[in-house]
C-alpha cells in the first residue's frame, strides 16, 4: 500500500457503515471513498464490504482485516506523536464501553475536566449492561465487572468495586429497617431482582459469614433486566437491593436511599480494563485507561 490514505477510509467506512457518511466526515467526496476501497480490495485480493443500497456491512475477510488495520492505524498515530512534547495530551478517535452506572454516576461528570484538557480527543462511549465484541465492534477498551470469561482478551485489573445494601425511606417505613439477616425473614422483606436474562434462577440476598460469603433466597415483586431500572425499583419503593456504592452514593446522599446492614455487604466485584491482544496500546488508550482509573479509585476497595 502506498499510503495510510485507503485504511483510514476503509476504517471509517465499516464503522460508520455509509460510504456517505464516512466521506463526509473526512472531507472528501463520496465518490473518492468508494473508488479508493474498491482500489484496495483489488490490491489485498478480498471482498471487505456487503454493499447494499441500505448500508455497508464487514465481510468475514473485512472483519479480520479491519481488525488488524486499526492497529496500524493506532500504531500509526503514536509514531507521529512520539516526539510530542504534549505529555498525556489525547487526540484521535476512542472507541470505549462501560457498564452505565459507572458511567452515569462517575465518568459522565468528569468528562468535561478530560475534554478540555484534550480538545483534540474524539470519545465514543458506549454504556450498556450487555457485553460486547471489542474486535467485530471495534472497541479500544472496555471496562467490565465480574469474572473475564474470554482468555483471548487481555485484564487489567482496576480493583474491587465496593457494594452496598440500600432502600427507599418509604419501604423501610413501611416494612422496616433490618439490623440482621434474621431480620430479613422476620419483617418480611422483599427485593428487587437483578436477571441478565429472563428466565434463569434470580440471585439471593448476599451476605458474608465467617467462611466467606452466603446467599438468602428473599421473595420479590418485580424481576428486571438492566441496572437503571434495578436501581428505580428501589428509588419507587419495591424492595431492598445490593448495589454499586458509587452509583447508589448519590441517591443515599440526597436522601432517596438508605444505606442498610453496612457491616453486611455483599462481595465488591472484581473490576477490570479489557483490552483485544494487541503488541501495543495507543498512547490516547493508554492515558484514557490511566485517567479513568484515577476518577474511579475513591469507589473501590
Amino acid at each position: 500500500m502506498k499510503n495510510l490514505e485507503a485504511l483510514i477510509i476503509f476504517a471509517r467506512v465499516a464503522e460508520m457503515k455509509s460510504f456517505t457518511r464516512a466521506a463526509e466526515s473526512l472531507g472528501i467526496q463520496k465518490g473518492r471513498a468508494s473508488l479508493v476501497v474498491s482500489q484496495l480490495e483489488q490490491e489485498v485480493g478480498a471482498t471487505l464490504l456487503h454493499r447494499t443500497t441500505r448500508n455497508v456491512q464487514l465481510t468475514e475477510d473485512g472483519r479480520a482485516f479491519y481488525a488488524r488495520a486499526r492497529d496500524l492505524l493506532s500504531e500509526a498515530d503514536e509514531l507521529k506523536s512520539m516526539f510530542s512534547h504534549s505529555g498525556m495530551v489525547m487526540r484521535g478517535r476512542l472507541r470505549v464501553d462501560m457498564p452505565a452506572v459507572l458511567a452515569q454516576s462517575v465518568v459522565i461528570p468528569a468528562l468535561p475536566r478530560l475534554l478540555e484538557a484534550n480538545p483534540e480527543l474524539e470519545l465514543e462511549l458506549s454504556s450498556t449492561d450487555r457485553r460486547v465484541d471489542l474486535v467485530l465492534e471495534g472497541f479500544d477498551c472496555v471496562i467490565r465487572l465480574g469474572p473475564i470469561v474470554d482468555e483471548t482478551l487481555i485484564a487489567r485489573p482496576l480493583g474491587k468495586l465496593r457494594m452496598i445494601n440500600a432502600a427507599s425511606p418509604g419501604y423501610l417505613a413501611r416494612v422496616g429497617t433490618p439490623q440482621t439477616i434474621d431480620d430479613l425473614i422476620t419483617q418480611g422483606h422483599r427485593m428487587v431482582h437483578y436477571m441478565r436474562n429472563f428466565g434463569s434462577k434470580p440471585d439471593g440476598w448476599e451476605y458474608p459469614t465467617n467462611d466467606g460469603y452466603q446467599s438468602l433466597m428473599l421473595p420479590g415483586a418485580i424481576r428486571v433486566n438492566s441496572v437503571p431500572a434495578y436501581h428505580d425499583a428501589a428509588l419507587a419503593g419495591l424492595g431492598l437491593i445490593q448495589g454499586g456504592y458509587s452509583a447508589l452514593l448519590p441517591h443515599i446522599e440526597q436522601g432517596r436511599l438508605v444505606e442498610v446492614l453496612p457491616d453486611l455487604r455483599p462481595e465488591p466485584l472484581n473490576a477490570a480494563f479489557v483490552v483485544a491482544h494487541r503488541r501495543n496500546l495507543s498512547q490516547r488508550v493508554r492515558a484514557f485507561m490511566h485517567w479513568t482509573a484515577e476518577v474511579l479509585k475513591p469507589y473501590f476497595d
